[in-house]
């Protein structure tokens, strides 16, 4: 299984600033293997030019602005608390210092009253609601040009880089977690399936295209493994406090991105509270910064690229020629363009978060592809232009009467379980068992098998044959194509079973393509909780389908999963999922 590789990073710059315009700042960046270790802060430092210092409400103009990126890792923020709060300790202690040196407590009174009466209600410090704005249509053009734009770029140049274009499923949840103003990674469920990178700022206007630009520049401490460096694994060198925003703006294969914009009122940005900022959350799939890969192959630009690109090369970028690529974002409206008003100020903070008890995109689906008979029901009564392939029979049929005709091959008037125990792939005991039909056969013949008499008949008619369910044991990564893939005539699968906990896989390895109906190529298991018919939580049984090839595969997010899309893919064939209750 492959480990994703994550970071913390962050850079508040503290409302205290010296006369010479130099400001305080702690900068603190964890780095975690993915492995389950303990994270290790990689930088830890304190700075101040020591002139005379003071507290002020306004910034010079050359420290007006603030920002703070951070990269995908939902699990060391205990660990990343602790460095804070040694570094503020830091902080305090020094700027207590230079406060009893050059304040008294009239002066300082003064300077927070200042503070104060900027509200009326004297709560400048009550995180209030949010104002909500969506990204614009502008903002999302140039946020993809540039990402387009430097990822034609990389230097070593890259054989393999895909041309990124618009997703509005990764906007839409990109979006619902800009919505949260907090200043962490999320949703928690999404995590494994996304890449994402975070920018907030405040002061001064800054565009969006800004945070991408200061992504992309965390290069200048990157060290790209060439392949005789990995063996197998590559390794990962960052000379700086963090690269990880770099290596996902450059993942060869994350070709989709989605980006909202959110203005968050008194928001919490490492405990420094930022009274208005502009906070850009931007996803990407499939999602990039996998422990031991590179982001992209060394070579000749384009000479790399999927087969599905069809060797289209466009400013040295893997480009569908076929217009696919050229999913540009919605077009703007005035109600996309909106700020919410302010609500009124309380007396208590105002926090909104995400509801509990609400997945979006939760999809579960019961439908099964094996029906529930009876000891007396006859394939002609239950097959009639519909699929048929597996049945539930139930105990007790060897004691039925219902006529079985044929030997092997089966008259469509016979008891389907009686002919299943008759050749022998079910007992008296009930249970499941797969049919294929035959089309006419000239006569049938009689005889006795397993405790039951069956009759003949010199009539041609349509005919059927039975066979027992086998059942098998898959891996994540386990393809329709590799197991049982679409032949004419149709030929059944096994019932399959699925380990746990496949949504956390390597979406590279184990993908999933289409809606519904998924390109065969797709992971088995993934595919099921993409569809609802299986629960990432416990795993269990669900069949199969295959069937012919389609023209269009479409993506959505559903369960906690991407799905691709696919147009016109060469070869290959498709199939369904169903549910096993």
């Amino acid at each position: 299984m492959q480990h994703f590789l994550g970071h913390f990073d962050a850079k508040p710059r503290l409302r205290v600033f010296l006369s010479c315009g130099q400001s305080w700042s702690l900068h603190t960046a964890i780095y975690s293997d993915g492995c389950g270790h303990s994270p290790t802060p990689l930088t830890y430092t304190t700075s101040c030019k020591l002139c005379f210092i003071a507290v002020s409400d306004v910034l010079p103009e050359d420290t007006q602005t603030s920002s703070s990126r951070h990269h995908q890792n939902s699990s060391t923020m205990g660990h990343l608390t602790s460095a804070l709060l040694r570094g503020m300790s830091l902080l305090l202690v020094t700027q207590s210092v230079f406060a009893m040196v050059l304040f008294n407590a009239t002066d300082l009174g003064i300077l927070l009253d200042k503070y104060l009466e900027d509200d009326d209600d004297g709560e400048w410090m009550v995180e209030r609601q949010r104002g909500k704005r969506a990204i614009t249509a502008s903002d999302m053009q140039a946020i993809l040009n540039l990402h387009n734009k430097l990822r034609g770029q990389v230097y070593p140049p890259a054989s393999n880089m895909e041309y990124m274009v618009w997703d509005t499923e990764l906007e839409r949840s990109a979006e619902e977690w800009a919505e949260t103003c907090l200043w962490e990674h999320g949703p928690a469920g999404l995590l494994p399936q996304i890449g994402q990178n975070l920018g907030v700022h405040w002061g001064r206007y800054r565009p969006p295209t800004s945070h991408v630009q200061a992504w992309y520049d965390e290069v200048k401490d990157y060290s790209f493994p060439y392949p005789q460096e990995c063996n197998p694994d590559c390794p990962f060198r960052c000379s700086g406090p963090v690269c990880t925003h770099y290596t996902q703006l450059v993942w060869a294969t994350s070709s989709r991105i989605g980006c909202a914009i959110n203005v968050c009122y008194n928001m919490n940005v490492w405990g420094q509270i930022w009274a208005k900022a502009v906070y850009l959350v931007c996803n990407y799939s499939p999602k990039g910064n996998w422990w031991g890969y590179s982001p992209y192959k060394h070579g000749t630009p384009c000479s790399a690229c999927p087969p599905s690109y069809g060797g289209v090369c466009r400013e040295n970028l893997c480009h569908k020629g076929d217009g696919t690529n050229r999913q540009s974002p919605r077009e703007e409206t005035d109600e996309r363009n909106s700020i919410e008003p302010e609500a009124p100020h309380s007396h208590g903070p105002h926090l909104r978060a995400p509801s509990p008890t609400r997945r979006p995109n939760a999809v579960v689906s019961k439908e099964q592809m094996s029906q529930i008979v009876t000891c007396d029901t006859k394939l002609r009564d239950q097959c009639k232009g519909t699929t048929c392939n597996r049945y539930e029979c139930p105990a007790g049929c060897l004691d039925s009467v219902a006529k079985v005709i044929g030997t092997v091959y089966y008259d469509m008037q016979s008891s389907i379980c009686r002919a299943g125990i008759h050749y022998g792939v079910l007992d008296n005991d009930g249970g499941w068992m797969d049919v294929t039909r035959q089309g006419r056969k000239d006569f049938f013949i009689k005889s006795y098998k397993n405790g039951l008499q069956s009759f003949g008949k010199y009539q041609s008619a349509n005919a059927f044959t039975v066979s027992k369910v086998t059942i098998k044991v898959i891996t994540c990564e386990t393809s329709v194509s590799v197991l049982c893939p679409y032949h004419k005539p149709a030929r059944h699968c096994p019932r399959i079973y699925c380990p746990r906990n496949c949504q956390q896989e390597n979406p590279h390895l184990s993908r999933v393509i289409g809606t519904g109906i998924y390109s065969d190529k797709s992971s088995i298991c993934r595919s099921a909780i993409h569809a609802g018919v299986l629960s990432n939580g416990s795993g269990g049984y669900i069949d199969v389908m295959p069937t012919d090839n389609r023209k269009l595969y479409i993506s959505s997010y559903q369960n906690g999963i991407v799905s691709e899309s696919l147009q016109n893919p060469a070869g290959g064939k498709a199939f369904r999922v169903f549910a096993v209750v």
